[in-house]
Parts: C-alpha cells; sequence; structure tokens
C-alpha cells in the first residue's frame, strides 16, 4: 500500500486516478485479499481523487523526504480506513474498533519505519521510466 500511495502522491492529477485505480486492482487480484472484488479499486481510486483535487498541497509535501514518508503513512491509514469503512457498508465481519485501531496504527508506523528505505530507489525508477518531456 505504501508503494501505491507514493506513486499516486508523484503523479500528476489524471495521473493519480489511474494510478490509484490501477492500484486497486493489482491488490483486489491479490490471492490473499479476503474483500470483494473492486473494493480496492474503490478505496485506492477514491485516494487517487483526493490526491488529484489537492495536488497544489500536496507537492509542497513532496519535496521534503520527511513530509513525504508521513504523508504516505498518513495516506496508508487512510485507505485502511476506508477499506474498512467500505468494508462495513457492504456488511464485511471487520473485527472491534480496538483491534482495527490498533492494526491501523501499526500499519502507520511499518510505513514510517520502512519508507525511507524504499522511497529512494522507487523516485530513481519513475524518474527513469519518464519520457524527456514528462521530466
Amino acid at each position: 500500500m505504501a508503494v501505491a500511495i507514493s506513486l499516486i502522491a508523484s503523479e500528476d492529477n489524471n495521473g493519480s486516478l489511474v494510478m490509484g485505480f490501477l492500484s486497486g486492482i493489482v491488490l483486489d487480484l491479490s490471492p490473499t485479499s479476503n474483500s470483494p472484488f473492486g473494493q480496492w479499486a474503490l478505496v485506492f481510486t477514491v485516494i487517487g481523487y483526493l490526491f488529484a483535487v489537492n495536488k497544489e498541497s500536496i507537492a509542497d509535501f513532496t519535496s521534503s523526504p520527511i513530509t513525504f514518508v508521513l504523508l504516505v503513512a498518513v495516506g496508508t491509514s487512510a485507505a485502511f480506513a476506508l477499506d474498512l469503512g467500505f468494508g462495513a457498508l457492504l456488511g464485511e465481519e471487520n473485527g472491534s474498533i480496538k483491534h482495527d485501531l490498533i492494526i491501523a496504527l501499526g500499519n502507520g508506523l511499518w510505513t514510517i519505519i520502512f519508507a525511507p528505505i524504499f522511497l529512494p530507489g522507487l523516485r530513481y525508477v519513475r524518474r527513469f521510466s519518464l519520457t524527456p518531456k514528462e521530466r
């Protein structure tokens, strides 16, 4: 989820929506996904929309590495919360609120710990994949 959120934050307006939808489809096709098909696509499309609408203020966050890591951590926690919300609307058993809160906080903590490790490489690969006109 952290890789998907960081790619969504790095794209332009239309790219954020497309990257969010494609990231959600990849998570939906995952064999470990227990949610209904399309739920992750909906969650990440909403996250991509939120990033696209607020692109001017997010560009300030992506310029600094520390704030970018915090933005990715908040994004993964928001994606998890949206997944729980949409799951509740679809009638899934999500467990207790205390357990879900512990998982969301743990997910945010692990994202803060591991994001500085993979974000520089992800930025390099993304920059390498762009055409000269897009750079």
